[in-house]
């Protein structure tokens, strides 16, 4: 069956506020993980002397974009469980695609640079 995509649809409260509820649960949930995985990294770090600053950098530039785009996965869930149409959410889709677009863009041109870094320190092999 054909919908209009110009026409509303309605999404009965119980089920907005669970999925409310199931994007919030499930964003705290990946928050705790990835405290934990930081104090994990932070403590190797502490106790491995051997480990490059590029390294530790490429590390904490990882987990601070796997964040951010958690983040922003979220962001998303919510604002698609709340667009009042089709058409809105259909947006919130396209604009979510773009912005993550630039963002991956932005994120791999700093990886670049950390490996470039990388290869320009003494005693790496080139």
């Amino acid at each position: 069956m054909a919908t209009n995509p110009n026409q509303p649809y309605e999404i009965p409260a119980e089920m907005r506020d669970f999925a409310e509820k199931s994007v919030e649960q499930a964003r705290k949930a990946i928050d705790g993980f990835m405290s934990a995985a930081q104090k994990t990294v932070d403590t190797f770090e502490g106790s491995a002397n051997t480990v490059q600053a590029s390294a530790k950098d490429a590390t904490r530039k990882t987990f601070s974009y796997a964040e951010q785009n958690l983040a922003a996965a979220f962001d998303l869930a919510q604002r698609m469980v709340r667009a009042k149409d089709m058409q809105e959410a259909m947006q919130i889709q396209a604009e979510f695609v773009r912005t993550q677009f630039e963002a991956m863009q932005t994120q791999m041109k700093e990886f670049g640079s950390i490996a470039q870094s990388a290869m320009k320190q003494p005693g790496s092999k080139k």
